[in-house]
């Protein structure tokens, strides 16, 4: 007998965890953005000697609110992976899950010192520090989106690692959410200056980036089992792969962790547009590609053709 509502199937689960996280991730660059971080008189647990702040919007509350959802957040993830090894979960499915409550300690001890030892640095946090906690953060989205992310019939309750074929039009979705994020994200971006990079602009600039980070994680681990030519399949992955990695060090470029002079910001527009480039040349090359190839021209999906 189970005691889980009908309605909360693993996919949806997987899919507000990863939602928190991604938000989380905006909350914390806007939390150190605002110099929040450097309030609450560097204590961690406990903010200006009080376990919850007075609630009203100052930099206490920032701050609180920001570790608030950290912990929820946490519990999620803890949750998803107990659910990933009492359900047909493949393997990928629970060492993603796994790995990302093993290196949830890390972020939490890396967020910490940040706020404590690093925010009594004159001037603002470490880098090191900061750039730990950004990277570890975007590693934990990472493993989750692989958790959400995979072959989507697997437990036969809507989630996690499934065998059936993806299909065309799911990889067209995931390309659009992939450049729609991007483009998105670039209206915000230092490296297109078209409004101020203030703590909020710097939010939006990781909110919508890192949805545009899971689109492309989403064709780079459903494209091989896609129901679309092997030679299509191969180049949508490249591409994916290529667009992933450029924007994954964009991310980076966007903290400000490095002195920014004008090396930098060339540097940070041409990934960004490698990043477009990559991700709509995906998206194109899967127009049409529902259609059935031609005899000789390679056979159809990985998964069909693989066995898989």
């Amino acid at each position: 007998m189970s005691y889980r509502p009908s309605w909360l199937t693993f996919g949806r689960y997987a899919a507000v965890t990863t939602a928190m996280t991604t938000v989380l991730v905006a909350l914390g660059v806007y939390t150190s953005g605002t110099g929040s971080g450097l309030a609450c008189q560097a204590q961690w647990p406990l903010c200006s000697d009080q376990l919850i702040p007075t609630l009203t919007i100052n930099p206490d509350f920032i701050e609180w609110f920001h570790r608030v959802w950290a912990m929820v957040t946490g519990f999620l993830i803890i949750g998803l992976a107990g659910w990933t090894w009492v359900g047909n979960r493949s393997r990928r499915t629970r060492i993603a899950a796994t790995l990302a409550v093993v290196i949830l300690p890390v972020q939490i001890v890396v967020g910490a010192i940040t706020v404590t030892v690093g925010g009594l640095v004159p001037g603002g946090y470490t880098v090191s520090t900061h750039a730990a906690h950004l990277i570890v953060a975007l590693l934990i989205v990472t493993l989750l989106g692989v958790v959400l992310l995979g072959r989507p019939d697997e437990g036969g309750d809507g989630g996690g690692d499934g065998t059936a074929a993806t299909g065309p039009r799911t990889l067209r979705i995931a390309a659009g959410a992939g450049l729609g994020g991007v483009l998105l994200g670039a209206l915000f971006s230092r490296a297109v200056p078209l409004v101020t990079y203030s703590p909020g602009a710097q939010a939006a600039f990781y909110l919508c980036s890192v949805v545009g980070y899971l689109g492309l994680l989403a064709l780079v681990l459903q494209t091989p089992a896609a129901a679309i030519p092997d030679r299509t399949a191969r180049r949508v992955r490249t591409l994916a792969a290529v667009g992933l990695a450029a924007l994954f060090v964009t991310l980076l470029l966007g903290r400000d962790l490095v002195i920014y002079p004008g090396f930098w910001e060339g540097v940070n527009r041409v990934l960004l547009a490698v990043v477009v480039v990559a991700t709509a040349a995906a998206g194109g090359t899967l127009v049409g590609s529902d259609r059935p190839p031609e005899s000789g021209s390679g056979s159809v999906g990985g998964a069909a053709s693989r066995g898989e």
